[in-house]
């Protein structure tokens, strides 16, 4: 004759097969259900386990381990700690109730994800002010887009904090990279090199948690520059060789690459590689493109007028005078067709800068004076890092080379070098210009 149970928790326990590991499993997990969040979670010794089910208690057990046997077992602590009744609930009766428990569950925690995601129209406006400050960044002021960005990447993670909703998770998370972004080259533009290179890293970031190649190819090649502008060209050979082998990065993000792959080699010295890049970035390509890149645009992209000033640049660095100013008059050629409120102010001083330089290089002093008007008129708050390298470069020039020392004009000039860089937005941050160029 089988032996009468002591507790009804006994009777239950036996009926369900629950050994004590099963308990003790199940026992957490209530407790982590129906305990107040912050509120410790009881546990259960094999020991106490025994106990409870051998009705050797005195008195109940504590409030908070009633509350989760409750919870278990639907019953009263009271009567689970009783001798068991004539009628002893069925399994049946037990499973039905443990359905309509584990519904009831479900149903509380799809409205709590409900409750716990955004408007879609929240995460719209913000993709629309990044995507207009991507648009208008060389229109504005360095530290304008820098304020804007940081808010706007600010605003995107209070959206993902408070959101549990894995697409628009995953779309703020790109939008924070891309926020990300503009803060690195607004930082960059101001003369912030090594806060520039944390805030790329930390797009990059973005882009590998959100699983979105493009900025994360973005976010390498704002890397891969800040290093030759920093003197490590062979790094941003490397960077740039890593961020063009990401899938699913369009036409767009190549060309840029392939220029910045360029610039790294002509630090390097290496003209071959410098001018193999410099030709890749002219390919027919495939027609692909991407989000970010080409849809958004803007700084995200990589225009006409800046591919052919990084590729005057590049030729500079290689020797190639007549490549230069043909590269520097195209960009100049191409810019100055749109509106002037649409112009780039650091690629319209760019080309100014390169296309001086390749002159003064063939001894066409006035010539070079006279591309060098266009740059003087870009106002102090856009006079960004990239055109402060070049400028930089056109004053050892002046001052080195033998033709022009001693001459009053190369005296005025360097002296009115030295003025603009002086009353730029990045000198006036107490940044010093790097010795590269962008």
């Amino acid at each position: 004759m089988s032996r009468q149970p002591k507790t009804l928790l006994k009777a239950l326990v036996t009926q369900r097969s629950l050994d004590y590991t099963q308990f003790e499993r199940s026992f957490h997990e209530t407790a982590i259900r129906v305990l107040a969040e912050g509120e410790p979670t009881p546990t259960v010794s094999e020991s106490q386990f025994r106990r409870w089910t051998g009705g050797q208690l005195t008195h109940l057990p504590r409030p908070d381990a009633c509350r989760v046997l409750e919870a278990m077992f639907r019953l009263p602590a009271a009567v689970l700690f009783a001798p068991p009744s004539q009628q002893v609930p069925s399994p049946v009766s037990s499973i039905q109730d443990e359905i309509g428990r584990t519904a009831r569950k479900a149903q509380d925690d799809a409205g709590e994800a409900a409750s716990a995601a955004i408007s879609d129209r929240s995460i719209e406006q913000l993709r629309d002010d990044l995507t207009d400050l991507a648009r208008t960044y060389n229109t504005r002021p360095a530290n304008e887009v820098w304020a804007s960005s940081a808010a706007l990447r600010d605003e995107a993670e209070r959206h993902r904090k408070r959101t549990r909703i894995p697409v628009q998770q995953q779309e703020l998370l790109v939008l924070a990279g891309q926020a990300a972004s503009l803060m690195a080259s607004a930082a960059f533009d101001l003369g912030e090199l090594a806060g520039a290179r944390r805030l790329a890293r930390a797009a990059g970031v973005y882009g590998e948690s959100a699983r979105f190649p493009p900025l994360r190819a973005y976010a390498d090649g704002t890397l891969a520059y800040i290093a030759y502008f920093t003197g490590d060209p062979a790094q941003a050979v490397a960077l740039a060789g890593q961020a063009l082998s990401y899938p699913g990065i369009g036409d767009t993000a190549v060309r840029r690459l392939q220029a910045i792959k360029a610039r790294a080699h002509g630090h390097l010295g290496d003209v071959h590689s410098a001018r193999e890049a410099i030709h890749h970035t002219t390919d027919d390509r495939s027609g692909a493109r991407d989000l970010l890149h080409d849809d958004i645009a803007g700084e995200f992209g990589f225009p006409a007028e800046r591919l052919s000033m990084s590729n005057s640049s590049t030729a500079l660095l290689a020797g190639d005078t007549v490549l230069a100013e043909h590269a520097a008059r195209r960009a100049l050629e191409i810019i100055t067709r749109k509106p002037a409120d649409r112009r780039s102010a650091p690629v319209l001083g760019g080309a100014s800068a390169d296309l001086a330089m390749a002159r003064f290089l063939k001894g066409d002093a006035d010539g070079a004076l006279d591309a060098l008007a266009t740059m003087w008129a870009i106002t102090p708050d856009k006079r960004v890092t990239g055109l402060l390298a070049r400028v930089a470069r056109l004053r050892q020039l002046v001052s080195s080379q033998r033709r022009y020392r001693g001459s009053a004009e190369a005296a005025e000039l360097v002296e009115r070098i030295e003025l603009f860089v002086h009353t730029s937005a990045p000198a006036q941050l107490c940044a010093a210009p790097p010795a590269l160029d962008r």
